[in-house]
C-alpha cells in the first residue's frame, strides 16, 4: 500500500506519496520517477518520501514551502526522528539513488553525494502534519510498475509527436525557402532581360541617326 498526499501550500497543488515498509519502499526505488524527488531523516531510519515535480520543473523550482511540508511528512514518519529536534532532512532526485546487489531491502546510497541537498527541522509542526493528513489516501492495490510504463509509453508519444511537429516545420521551411529562392531567380531574370531590351533600344536610334 502506498499512502498519497497533497502539499497544498501553493497552486498548483504537489503530489507526495510515501512507502509504509522497506519492501514496498524498495519498488518506489525500483519505479520511481526520473521527476521525482526522493526525501529521507539523515543518518536515522524514515520512510522514503517522494515528492512528484510538476512538468518541466527541476528540484531547483521547488516552493520551500513544499520542501518544508515533505520534511514535516517524512519526520512525522520516523520513529526516531519524529521524537527529536533539529534533524537534518536529506532530499535528491530519484535518479541519484543508486542500489547495489549488497544492501538491504529498502537501503540505497547516491550516485553522486554532490547532488543531496539537506533542510534542517527544528521540531515537528503539528499543523503541517494535520494538514498533510487530511489528504491522505491509501491505495493498497497501487501497480507502481504499470504506472512507471504507462509515463514512459506517454512520454515516447509526446516525443514522437514533437518529431513528426518539427520535421513538418522543417518541410514547410524548406518550401518556403524553395519558393523565395524561385521568386528570386525569377525577379533576378526579368531584370536581366529588361537590361538586355534597353541596350537593344538603344543601338536601333543609334543606327537611325
Amino acid at each position: 500500500m502506498v499512502l498519497y498526499f497533497m502539499s497544498t501550500v501553493v497552486a498548483p497543488s504537489y503530489a507526495i506519496y510515501v512507502g509504509i515498509d522497506k519492501h514496498e519502499n524498495e519498488d518506489l526505488i525500483r519505479w520511481g520517477w526520473p521527476e521525482d524527488v526522493w526525501f529521507h531523516v539523515d543518518k536515522v531510519s524514515s520512510a522514503h518520501v517522494y515528492l512528484r515535480l510538476h512538468e518541466g520543473d527541476t528540484i531547483d523550482d521547488i516552493p520551500q514551502a513544499v520542501i518544508d511540508d515533505c520534511a514535516q511528512l517524512v519526520k512525522a514518519n520516523s520513529i526516531q526522528g519524529n521524537k527529536m529536534n533539529n534533524v537534518d532532512v536529506v532530499y535528491t532526485m530519484w535518479a541519484n539513488l543508486k542500489k547495489t546487489a549488497g544492501m538491504d531491502v529498502g537501503q540505497v546510497g547516491f550516485h553522486k553525494d554532490k547532488e543531496v541537498r539537506k533542510v534542517r527541522v527544528e521540531k515537528r509542526l503539528n499543523e503541517v502534519v494535520n494538514r498533510l493528513n487530511k489528504t491522505k489516501e491509501d491505495r493498497p492495490n497501487v501497480d507502481l510498475r504499470s504506472e512507471r510504463e504507462a509515463r514512459d509509453r506517454n512520454e515516447r508519444e509526446d516525443q514522437k509527436k514533437k518529431q513528426q511537429e518539427l520535421k513538418k516545420k522543417e518541410k514547410e521551411e524548406e518550401k518556403r525557402r524553395a519558393e523565395a529562392a524561385e521568386v528570386k531567380s525569377y525577379s533576378t531574370l526579368m531584370k536581366s532581360e529588361n537590361m538586355t531590351s534597353n541596350r537593344d533600344g538603344g543601338s536601333d536610334s543609334d543606327d537611325f541617326m
